[in-house]
């Protein structure tokens, strides 16, 4: 379980005394309990990619502010965080197993880009990012 992994780490991460590592793990570990929490229950694997997934976007976005405004020590400390976060999602899989995947499940050519999502979001959750998934999807209905 994903939560068991984040706090084993994070207990390392504060053994070893690393700011940086025990800031975005502990960030992480109250994100999941919280998702927890308000469902009632323990959360999938696919809620929890879900949750980590938000992270990185976020991470993404202050990295791209970083880049902007050309601050370099930012610029590290948020490619190391999105490094760290990226750790804890299944492998994710390439451009040509998404669009395989797209193709056995039914989405064809000229097909409407809502309808195509309907199906590749729930197909594809945890196992590649939400704008490959777009671009693949996009891709294979205007082929």
């Amino acid at each position: 379980m994903l939560k068991n992994d984040v706090f084993e780490q994070l207990k390392q991460a504060m053994r070893n005394k690393d700011t940086l590592t025990k800031g975005v793990l502990t960030l992480l570990k109250s994100q999941l309990d919280l998702a927890e929490k308000e469902k009632g229950d323990a959360l999938t694997e696919v809620e929890e990619s879900q949750i980590v997934n938000r992270e990185i976007k976020q991470t993404q976005q202050a990295l791209d502010g970083a880049k902007q405004a050309n601050r370099e020590d930012l610029i590290a400390q948020e490619e190391a965080k999105l490094v760290l976060l990226q750790s804890f999602l299944p492998e994710q899989l390439s451009v040509e197993d998404v669009k395989q995947l797209l193709v056995e499940a039914g989405v064809t050519s000229g097909m409407p880009m809502g309808e195509a999502m309907k199906i590749a979001k729930p197909l594809l959750a945890g196992k590649t990012d939400g704008k490959t998934m777009s671009a693949v999807v996009k891709e294979v209905i205007q082929a």
